[in-house]
């Protein structure tokens, strides 16, 4: 995994943000601070809009656990994003809360509609998949 983190973070700068891989123009870098490690970490996530609040889904691919990501924004909810602009990438600030009960079920549709393996996740798993909601506070 840590391999392929590093040539999507490679690939994302290469390409300020836009058009990375099958992610397209929907991949942000997440830094968050490790819940036990206390040391940032760098993650290349998917994401959506809702309005102009960013939406992350902890599918981790369907496995049996949570990303540790998930984790940290549980332990230490102010992060850090890198998305990509129409001007190159911007850097900037976030808090981050879980969604519950009908607007998760909305705004997991919503990247069901975007990414449809997004619903195979969830017939892959026991686990409810957590939606979490980052909002720009600088």
């Amino acid at each position: 995994m840590a391999n392929w983190n590093e040539a999507t973070i490679k690939e994302f700068h290469a390409k300020a943000g836009k058009g990375v891989g099958s992610f397209g123009d929907r991949l942000m870098l997440l830094t968050t601070v490790g819940a036990r490690s206390g040391e940032e970490r760098i993650t290349p996530v998917m994401y959506h809009r809702d309005g102009e609040r960013y939406v992350v889904v902890a599918s981790k691919g369907g496995a049996p656990d949570d990303p540790a990501w998930y984790h940290n924004l549980k332990a230490n909810p102010v992060a850090r994003v890198e998305v990509g602009t129409a001007n190159g990438t911007e850097t900037f600030e976030v808090r981050a809360r879980e969604v519950e009960g009908e607007e998760r079920e909305r705004l997991y549709a919503e990247r069901v509609a975007i990414a449809p393996g997004f619903g195979e996740y969830t017939r892959m798993t026991s686990r409810q998949i957590p939606v979490m909601i980052l909002e720009r506070t600088s």
